[in-house]
């Protein structure tokens, strides 16, 4: 579809950004905090994949860069594109999402899907407490129309009880991350509107229920404390 006689197809990210930017997340992620990973093999080396993740702080999206097996472009709310750190964002391949308006992104997300690349994604749409209590249906959205596995992603240790709802985990605090097995959304029958609505509740329950074994195994807790204040 064109406007004025130019092409407004969704812009795709290069995947020059994701080659470099992993190994900031790396870095933040293993020398800044102490994450440990777990289930890094449940991500398909090759081909379309979504890795969805529980949501809690602004340092999950960073995390989930830095431990994933393979070079991530990352659904990122569109006021974090702000400044240098947008700058950053769009060099590192992240693509923004406008909350109001999210088919822009998630065409640009599906075009990562169809040249092959991984897309990471927060379906629970903010930060709370991380429960994956209710999802957005983007993520099955992306499954469904990329013909994509999901990977559910387990996070935790970015905000414990009592910590600041805006702030950043103490340096060095160990923090959890979790891949758990792939699910397929893609092939559900039905109409395109039952396919996506049939993902979500997968998507949903595959990651609530990762969140909570990952929360046994570790002892980790998520925050306890007026999570929905948190924006």
């Amino acid at each position: 579809m064109t406007r004025t006689g130019k092409d407004t197809a969704p812009h795709v990210p290069s995947t020059r950004g994701p080659a470099w930017s992993r190994w900031v997340g790396w870095f933040l992620a293993h020398v800044v905090w102490d994450a440990h990973v777990t289930g890094a093999e449940h991500v398909p080396a090759t081909g379309p994949v979504v890795l969805a993740a529980n949501h809690v702080t602004a340092l999950d999206g960073p995390l989930l860069v830095g431990t994933s097996p393979r070079g991530l472009h990352v659904l990122i709310k569109t006021e974090m594109f702000r400044g240098p750190l947008g700058t950053f964002l769009r060099a590192a391949g992240q693509i923004p999402v406008d909350r109001a308006m999210a088919r822009p992104a998630l065409q640009a997300a599906l075009g990562v899907l169809r040249r092959g690349g991984p897309v990471g994604i927060f379906p629970e749409g903010t930060r709370g407490s991380g429960a994956v209590e209710q999802v957005r249906a983007g993520a099955a959205w992306l499954a469904v129309n990329g013909h994509a596995p999901v990977v559910p992603v387990a996070i935790l240790g970015t905000r414990r009880t009592g910590d600041a709802r805006r702030g950043l985990p103490p340096l060095r605090r160990k923090l959890y991350v979790e891949f758990g097995e792939p699910i397929d959304v893609s092939s559900a029958g039905g109409s395109r509107r039952a396919a996506i609505d049939h993902a979500a509740t997968a998507i949903r329950d595959a990651l609530a229920d990762l969140v909570v074994a990952a929360q046994d195994r570790t002892g980790v807790r998520l925050p306890e404390d007026d999570a929905h204040a948190v924006v």
